[in-house]
């Protein structure tokens, strides 16, 4: 009887131990805050082709943090492809960056970059991060480079055309300088 109370103490504190150290809050940069100027970003397409926050300035921009097992995903993935192909000649621009391309097989992603009208990156680089480890993570910066959203969890049809409907009703900033 007391061998057996050991062991389901020795467990109890060794499952404790574990989840201490799962919900132990991790040692992560600043989170980008909204309202303020987003922070740049840039990567690299599966295609090679480099892209950049600064390169998409005067479009509003979605940076999407997804994984190939995550079932909310999964449904967002094609409720944002939809809403690129419907709008961007209005300057919608989408970029998804996947948290397990190290370990899925490429030809999954290239597969899926195949069908989707925007690119997904193989490398990332920016202060960016899924919020609170949790994927999806959407954040939204309008045509003056300003985040507007961050969020954890998938965004839906009725989130999409709510958050980025008013952002696409804003003209985009001119970039003419007139000499007086």
């Amino acid at each position: 009887m007391t061998d057996w109370l050991n062991r389901r103490r020795a467990l109890q504190f060794t499952v404790a131990s574990g989840a201490a150290l799962i919900l132990a809050p991790r040692v992560a940069k600043a989170q980008p805050r909204v309202g303020e100027p987003a922070p740049s970003f840039s990567g690299t397409t599966l295609s090679g082709q480099d892209i950049s926050l600064s390169a998409l300035r005067g479009n509003v921009v979605v940076l999407n943090f997804w994984a190939t097992w995550c079932g909310p995903c999964k449904k967002e993935l094609p409720l944002l492809d939809a809403a690129a192909r419907k709008v961007e000649r209005n300057g919608l621009r989408i970029v998804a960056v996947t948290t397990d391309a190290d370990k899925v097989p490429v030809d999954l992603i290239r597969g899926l970059q195949n069908v989707l009208s925007f690119p997904l990156l193989k490398r990332f680089r920016g202060d960016y991060e899924p919020i609170g480890g949790a994927i999806p993570t959407n954040y939204v910066i309008d045509r003056d480079g300003i985040l507007r959203y961050a969020q954890a969890g998938a965004l839906g049809d009725q989130d999409i055309k709510d958050l980025l409907g008013p952002l696409l009703a804003t003209p985009a900033p001119s970039t003419d300088a007139t000499v007086v």
